[in-house]
């Protein structure tokens, strides 16, 4: 009995040891749960790079639009060769990560898309461009390509840039079954503006009380409001003046969580079960270095206009070289997804390279609505 004694005796300290150790172990995974998630950074980054092997992507590849369909991510993303048109490009992923290009542009578009003998996936642009004005590199053709699929469509939203400084948004698109056997079948493209001055606007991945949702504007003064406008078809009878939906460099300024300056929609806001989760770009005049940071915020479902929350701080900014290399500090989130349990953005990085960041979706979520630090994970080379 004596010797049983000694036994549990000389177990209690282990025993004790093992329960602090858990109790530790909850209250760390309690910690991590309200805190910064761990980055992770992966050797694949940048995604995408120029290939000096195809001239028409041999100079940049960037901002790229991305979707998943038949459970894999496709890129359609800005390619820029030496005659600085910019074309679009596809690749298309299992995982999110490793991508496999096309080794030609899927989508030209130029300054004649009235014209009825305009061919957007095979005719060369026109080369009437202003070269005293480059925007991302490039002199004209279409830019910054984002995507949502909407009743069995790809819908591909662009900026076309035309002799110079005028700037107007356009579409095109085309049947999932084509994009699943890669038919580059793609409606004839139709402007959605109306102004000489206006881009980056973005639909909704649904049609919200049978029209369809657009994003023109992000900041009409007023923090928990967003502009969307609903419209019975995709055309300028319906969309908004450039009084409505200015330029976005030309909004006045606004102090809003971490961010003076609003610019624009980022990628295509993503249905979640908190609410549209939507990635915006915005800056501050105390950081003239960085031209574009990522911001986050949650719409409500039925009213996306509503905003019900908001990051405090932002969720990506340009530190990695790849954000730097060329057009120091800019992040273009052209891309979003989710994929596997994850939310992924991908973005041009310093309007040269394709990368990636990554955040558990639930966990992103948590923090987002609990006003906790949101972050998303960047992958780095």
């Amino acid at each position: 009995m004596a010797g049983l004694e000694a036994l549990i005796g000389s177990l209690l300290p282990l025993a004790a040891l093992v329960l602090a150790l858990l109790a530790l172990l909850f209250w760390w995974l309690a910690l991590a749960r309200r805190g910064t998630p761990t980055l992770s950074r992966f050797a694949q980054n940048p995604l995408l790079s120029a290939d000096p092997a195809h001239w028409w992507e041999s100079q940049a590849v960037f901002n790229p639009a991305a979707v998943v369909h038949d459970g894999k991510v496709h890129l359609f993303y800005r390619a820029l060769g030496p005659d600085g048109v910019s074309r679009v490009g596809y690749a298309v992923s299992g995982d999110g990560i490793h991508f496999e290009r096309l080794p030609y542009p899927v989508f030209e578009a130029d300054d004649a898309l009235d014209l009825p003998t305009h061919h957007p996936y095979t005719s060369p642009a026109l080369l009437r461009y202003d070269r005293n004005y480059a925007s991302g590199g490039g002199w004209g053709g279409c830019e910054d390509p984002r995507a949502v699929v909407i009743d069995d469509r790809l819908y591909l939203t662009f900026n076309m840039l035309l002799n110079g400084w005028v700037m107007r948004v356009a579409y095109s698109s085309l049947s999932t079954e084509d994009l699943s056997l890669r038919q580059w079948l793609w409606h004839k493209p139709v402007y959605l503006s109306r102004g000489n001055r206006q881009k980056n606007w973005v639909l909704f991945p649904e049609k919200i009380n049978g029209k369809y949702a657009l994003f023109c504007n992000l900041d009409k003064g007023d923090p928990h409001r967003v502009y969307v406008v609903y419209v019975d078809q995709l055309d300028t009878s319906q969309t908004p003046s450039p009084e409505e939906a200015p330029d976005p460099q030309l909004l006045p300024d606004h102090h809003v969580a971490w961010h003076h300056h609003t610019r624009s929609a980022a990628a295509p806001p993503l249905k979640t079960p908190k609410g549209w989760l939507l990635f915006y770009h915005a800056s501050s005049p105390d950081e003239p270095h960085i031209g574009y940071k990522l911001g986050a915020m949650l719409l409500d479902l039925e009213d996306p206009s509503c905003v019900i929350a908001r990051a405090q701080q932002p969720v990506l900014e340009p530190t990695a070289w790849y954000e730097n290399d060329w057009k120091p500090g800019v992040i273009v989130g052209s891309g979003a997804v989710i994929f596997k349990g994850d939310v992924i953005v991908y973005y041009g990085g310093g309007d040269k390279y394709v990368a990636a960041a990554k955040a558990p979706l639930n966990d992103f979520l948590y923090k987002l609505t609990h006003q906790q630090h949101a972050v998303l994970t960047p992958v780095k080379g």
